[in-house]
């Protein structure tokens, strides 16, 4: 039977289709070839312009229905997927996506339209269509394969080489969890075996308790609280500080205590701290027993947002009469313009040593003349102060003469110390001297105590060591983390304490907490070392610890730019190239400039776990680059001000009054739809053999359920990794409990490989540390979180959950 043609009257809907099609074509190639000119003109990449002009020509063939129409739509998606390939910087699913399925989708409509040409034989229809099915079979492919994770790295050989990290039940250590980290090590380590990757299937709500933190109004805070744990009991703390006594089986309150704290900025409360003069081995007997009163033998401390200190007895929550005055000690006195806590107050919690505890602060690093940096200090039997790290008195530990302050300006400890009792000595994460962008009247104090660890005599104050992980700091690189010790092996098999510090630049520094030196490979590094501020000098090398695994560092490309699509992928492509961007430590300057790792981390202020057992340490990070520029006091009229964190400062300025600035410009490097302009993943975690000090795996951590682009939840649970806060907890039983996800979930991951083995919803988000221990009473293990919300969730929540095995489910 002879072949018979349709004619467009036969066919009506065909000429609807093509003028569809042509309209669709000649939209996408309009769009790609003026972002594509731009990109050219800025010296990237060609492609998007002859994209757009082969789009363009295929609509225009289309609508003239002619033959070679399929000739240019096969020819430019071949091409396409050519260029995609060798383009790609790393093969993988999150790559590839926004440069194929665009071009993909336009393909298939492309070849469809041809299908409608009366003036093509049968086979060529019929392959036309029988293609586009295909494509589109390939494309609902890719759409479930979403739902996969994918940038997965898992080095089983590492393992498998290494006999160190078989299975052990070892449970030893403290049975209480009375510090930030569980110990006063910082490692974050429950030496538990109930609860296993097999088990944890039963694993559900035990109890619930809410806080009755403030979710309303400005100050709100965030909860970033780990309970602690003293025998059967839990000491929780809101961000304004209400503090709560709760039973570990039941989760009921057994006392309150509200300070009545309120702040602008930075409000949170990392956890309490917790004294017992009958277990103080720093104390004589005589000492001990000198004070005969039974109330305030074993007491809570806080420290509070609008710069107090306090002691509670920690069976009853009443302040400590021989405390300060009426059980509070107020630290504001001599630090200089505090403006009632505003600019200065402690956001982590006190850090007892013995009879003593030390308080750092976080200082509003603005302008010069901010309240000092100084740590101090204090008994914490009666509020007195013992000394004070002033690094502009390096000499002079005790308070300054009546009328005079502590140096001001100087660099700050806003993260928790640690202390370690064997040698006697705190270690200090400081943080840089305000203001944070711009250094070029620095004096040798801030530059010397910048982004360091110290090493301070936990006796008299006095500086033992100093190593730097960033010299003249101007990105805002402060120590974010406690460190953590640990013993590790040197690279001639020797046993060293160590002490470990994870850094918003990616980088993970081990060093002799006996010496500062380090004990894996640190070089000094040549950097872009030609300022572009004005009146700044900047460091010709920076420190790089190429003997750990660097996380989530990778220097950016053009390349490496990413977009949900090729046309927010090509924006990014073009902000990237309308930047300045040098590598690490890209110098700052009036022209915008990308900062990465940004000051939003890297890794924050979560630190790390450690399996102590298995010598593993794991650490979560985000990967989200900034778009920053100076701005000039003139340039600064133009902009409104605001002292806002992420992502409230977008389209503002950060005051920053230093030199010729008055404030620094931060955006998001993000695509129009509101999604960062990296590959994915956006955050992970990783997991590194501390003794071969190689990566063992790395997964991404969070799906895009409770975020999406343009900030709107997608209710997909696409496990493309998000930006992670909060913190780790590893246990004996082999699992790594997380929460500090952008989705509200706890998960459980499987030590050894990182495979998701449980996860539970949460009301709302938590950026807090799980707490996990094993009651007293009963024997039950719990696992607790603390969820009040993402930072800058609009969901805010005041949850305490508690999750155990269900009873009968067996128990060692």
């Amino acid at each position: 039977m002879a072949d018979i043609q349709p004619t467009d009257h036969q066919s009506p809907l065909g000429g609807i289709y093509r003028a569809f099609f042509s309209l669709i074509s000649i939209l996408a190639g309009c769009a790609l070839v003026y972002g594509g000119l731009k990109l050219l003109v800025l010296g990237g990449s060609a492609y998007y312009l002859l994209a757009g002009l082969a789009y363009i020509a295929a609509a225009i063939l289309v609508f003239l229905k002619n033959r070679y129409s399929l000739l240019v739509a096969v020819g430019t998606f071949i091409a396409t997927c050519l260029w995609a390939l060798f383009d790609t910087p790393e093969f993988g699913y999150w790559a590839l996506l926004p440069r194929l399925v665009v071009p993909a989708i336009l393909f298939t409509l492309n070849i469809w339209a041809v299908a409608t040409f009366s003036n093509i034989n049968a086979s060529v229809r019929r392959g036309s269509v029988f293609t586009g099915l295909g494509i589109v079979g390939c494309l609902l492919l890719t759409l479930v394969e979403a739902f996969y994770p994918h940038g997965q790295i898992i080095s089983s050989e590492v393992a498998e080489k290494n006999p160190e990290l078989a299975h052990t039940d070892k449970a030893d250590g403290p049975e209480d969890w009375e510090f930030f980290g569980r110990n006063a090590a910082g490692t974050r380590y429950a030496p538990y075996t109930q609860i296993t990757p097999q088990n944890i299937d039963k694993l559900k709500v035990a109890w619930v308790y809410h806080t009755g933190r403030r979710i309303h109004g400005t100050g709100t805070g965030v909860d970033e609280n780990t309970p602690e744990q003293i025998g059967n009991v839990l000491y929780s703390c809101t961000p304004e500080n209400l503090i709560t006594a709760l039973d570990a089986d039941t989760g009921k309150p057994i006392w309150k205590f509200d300070p009545k704290a309120h702040t602008a900025e930075h409000v949170t409360c990392r956890g309490v701290g917790y004294y017992d003069i009958d277990k103080d081995t720093s104390l004589a007997e005589a000492e001990k027993t000198a004070d005969s009163a039974q109330m305030c033998r074993q007491r809570i401390l806080v420290s509070t947002v609008d710069a107090r200190f306090i002691a509670l007895d920690a069976h009853t929550g009443t302040p400590c009469a021989g405390f300060g005055v009426d059980g509070a000690v107020d630290l504001k006195p001599q630090m200089g313009p505090v403006e009632g806590g505003r600019r200065y107050h402690p956001t982590s919690m006190p850090v007892v040593m013995g009879h003593v505890a030390v308080i750092g602060g976080w200082v509003r690093d603005i302008v010069h003349g901010e309240p000092s940096g100084v740590v101090r200090a204090y008994d914490v039997r009666n509020g007195s102060i013992v000394w004070a790290w002033d690094v502009g008195h390096p000499d002079n530990t005790a308070s300054p003469p009546e009328g005079q302050t502590y140096t001001l300006e100087t660099p700050n400890v806003w993260t928790l110390p640690t202390y370690d009792k064997e040698l006697n000595l705190v270690y200090l994460p400081t943080g840089n001297g305000p203001p944070d962008y711009w250094g070029g009247d620095r004096d040798a104090v801030k530059e010397k105590f910048g982004a360091a660890i110290v090493a301070v005599d936990a006796a008299t104050g006095k500086t033992k060591w100093v190593f730097q992980t960033v010299h003249h700091d101007v990105w805002d690189y402060d120590l974010p983390s406690q460190p953590v010790l640990y013993t590790v092996t040197n690279a001639q098999g020797e046993k060293i304490p160590a002490l470990i510090q994870t850094t918003k630049t990616g980088h993970i520094f081990v060093v002799d907490r006996r010496t500062g030196m380090p004990v894996t490979e640190v070089q000094e590094r040549k950097v872009a070392a030609s300022p572009s501020a004005q009146g700044e000098h900047l460091s010709p090398t920076q420190p790089f610890s190429v003997g750990m695994p660097i996380i989530g560092a990778d220097p950016l490309t053009e390349s490496a730019m990413w977009g949900v699509s090729m046309f927010d992928q090509l924006y990014c492509r073009i902000m990237f190239k309308n930047s300045v961007y040098e590598g690490p430590f890209t110098p700052p300057g009036e022209k915008p400039y990308i900062e990465w790792p940004s000051l939003l981390g890297g890794m924050n202020w979560g630190g790390i776990s450690i399996d102590e057992a298995k010598g593993v340490m794991f650490v979560n990070d985000m990967r989200m680059p900034l778009r920053m520029s100076l701005v000039t006091h003139e340039e600064a009229k133009k902009y409104k001000s605001s002292t806002d964190e992420v992502p409230g400062f977008m389209g503002t300025i950060r005051p920053q009054i230093a030199g010729p600035y008055s404030g620094v410009r931060i955006d998001i490097l993000q695509s129009p739809l509101e999604v960062p302009c990296n590959t994915p993943p956006f955050g992970t975690m990783s997991a590194i053999d501390l003794h071969t000090k190689k990566l063992l795996w790395q997964v991404p951590m969070g799906t895009t359920q409770d975020l999406g682009p343009m900030g709107i939840k997608t209710h997909l649970p696409i496990p493309m990794g998000m930006p992670t806060l909060g913190g780790p907890t590893s246990t004996a039983s082999g699992l790594v409990f997380f929460a500090g996800t952008q989705d509200y979930y706890l998960r459980a991951l499987n030590s050894a490989n990182g495979k998701e083995v449980w996860r539970e919803r949460l009301p709302v988000g938590a950026v807090a540390a799980p707490l996990i221990y094993r009651s007293p009473k009963t024997g039950k293990e719990y696992v607790v979180i603390s969820a009040g919300g993402m930072s800058h969730s609009p969901d805010v929540g005041d949850y305490i959950i508690a999750y155990a095995l269900l009873d009968g489910v067996a128990q060692k």
